[in-house]
Order: C-alpha cells, then structure tokens, then sequence
C-alpha cells in the first residue's frame, strides 16, 4: 500500500518510517511530491484511479500505454493514465449529451466525442488584419528556398573513424588553403581525390535544391557565400571541400498565395486554445480520484 504522502510499503504491507496519515476509506487518493505520479500498492500493480466513480481498468491502461513512450515507466504510465481520464470525461459528457456516432463501438464514440467538440469548443476566426500582421512579422517562413550550385571533394572516410577523419580535415585544409591561392585547380583536385562520382565533372553537383542532399551537409551548405568555404563541411560520407559557384536568394511568397494557409494556421492555434480552456472545465468539474491531474497538456490534445 501507500501513504497520502507517496511512501512505499515493505513486503508485509507496512510503510515504515512514514509521518503521513494513512488515507481515509472512500477519499480520494492523491500523489505528492515533484514528479507526475499515480497511486499504486505496488511497482507491479497498475494504478487505482476513478472518474466521477467509473474506474480506469488495468486493461485499458495496458491497451493505451503503447501511445506514450517516455523516459521512463512511471512518466509513461502518467500520461498514458491522465489520457484515459480525459477520455472518459469526455465520453461521459457524451452520454449526458445523448450524442452518438456510427460504426464500430470505438469509432462511434471517437466520433461522438469530435461532434461534441466542435459542438460546445468556439473560438473566433482570424480576421483580414491579424493574418496580415502574422505574414509580415514571419517573412522567413514564406519565402522559396534558394538555390545554388556547387562543387565539392569527397574524402571519404566512415562516420566513427575518428583518426582518418581528423586526417582528412588536415588534408582538407591544406586544399582550401592551396585553393585560395590557384582556384583554377579545383576541377584538377576533384578528378585526383575525390571519392564522388562527381569527380568525373570536376567535382560539380550541379543545381541544388534543399532536401536533394543529406541534411548535415545542407545544413551548412545553404548558409555560404558565393565562393570557397574557408572551412570543411563534414558528413556521414566524410569531410568536403566545398566551393558554391552560384546562389539564387529565394523569394517572399505573395501575400494572396498564402493568406488561406495563414488563416487556416491561425484558426487551428485559437481554437487548440478554447479546447485546452474547455478541458480544464471539465477537469475541474469531475471527481478525479488516483492521480493528481496538474493541467492539459499537448498530448491530450492530441
């Protein structure tokens, strides 16, 4: 068993060395302490917990706990717990509502719990100014990606080798700093050293685009100036001597283009907002017993 205050028993059941009251017969059961916890008489034992008096079982807790992976098995049944209560709040208020689905027993009641959702959670459209607002002060996310072209030399070497690719950054610098000084070399240097098929090209990858290369390489590779990068890039392949001989700057999307992709974006924010308020209403109206249920967080709202 435990205590009010979260204590373990022994194997005979008894909490020794524990200052708190013992809970009374028929109150409800609440954890203490830092850390997100439900009650339990055991480590083996899955928690006790009740909504307005309908029990949470061990099966649904068992079916359920697969969606929650966590750090660890107490974080993990936590969430998975205050899930199922949220869930069987709402399935009452479903009853309440006399509102029922169709389909299997599942589907129906996931549907009728969407119906009384967007039922009884309102919240207001985003106007014309507000999602102008929103357009100008995020500039960067409407913008087309820019292009580039550029050449490289590959020295291969594997991701964990860390002698030979502390060796090809030598060798790479030593490059750069050959090539700083006769540029005209870098076709020369690409046929002799690198391990890219490329090579056969002087080393040109041609135009490209973001998501056209492994995401370690252009996530460097899209940040430099037109001309030879002064450091190696480095890669699951390796480590890169790099020169971009072009880069097109993308564009600002026009306002008209993605205006209904805005108001949608902030539509979805204000109403995930009136649903996290509702929800603590209902929350708050309900007799949770087994569990200190702090707040409504994002994978609820899922």
């Amino acid at each position: 068993m435990t205590c009010t205050g979260g204590c373990k028993a022994n194997k005979q059941g008894n909490v020794e060395g524990c200052k708190h009251p013992a809970p009374q017969d028929g109150a409800p059961l609440r954890a203490s302490g830092a850390e997100p916890m439900v009650i339990a008489s055991s480590e083996q034992e899955w928690p006790r917990v009740r909504v307005n008096g309908v029990a949470i079982t061990p099966e649904a807790i068992a079916e359920e706990l697969q969606y929650h992976p966590a750090p660890s098995r107490e974080t993990a049944i936590y969430q998975t717990v205050q899930a199922l209560v949220m869930r069987e709040i709402l399935r009452q208020r479903v009853v309440e509502q006399g509102l029922a689905g169709t389909g299997t027993k599942a589907v129906a009641e996931e549907a009728a719990i969407c119906q009384l959702l967007e039922r009884d959670v309102k919240s207001p459209d985003a106007d014309e100014e507000t999602c102008l607002r929103y357009y100008t002060s995020h500039q960067a996310r409407f913008s087309s990606a820019p292009l580039i072209a550029a050449s490289h030399i590959l020295l291969a070497c594997a991701p964990d080798d860390v002698d030979t690719r502390s060796q090809a950054r030598v060798q790479a610098l030593e490059m750069i700093e050959q090539l700083s000084r006769f540029p005209d070399q870098f076709g020369e240097l690409a046929q002799r050293y690198s391990a890219c098929p490329s090579s056969a090209q002087g080393g040109s990858l041609g135009q490209l685009s973001q998501g056209q290369t492994v995401p370690e390489f252009e996530r460097v590779l899209f940040r430099l100036p037109k001309r030879l990068s002064k450091q190696p890039l480095e890669s699951r392949y390796g480590v890169h001597v790099v020169h971009v001989d072009e880069r097109l700057e993308g564009s600002m999307l026009p306002y008209e283009v993605v205006k209904n992709t805005i108001k949608d974006q902030l539509n979805q924010q204000a109403w995930h907002i009136a649903l996290a308020h509702h929800l603590r209403i209902l929350v708050g109206q309900a007799l949770i017993e087994g569990i200190r249920f702090d707040g409504i967080d994002s994978p609820l709202l899922q």
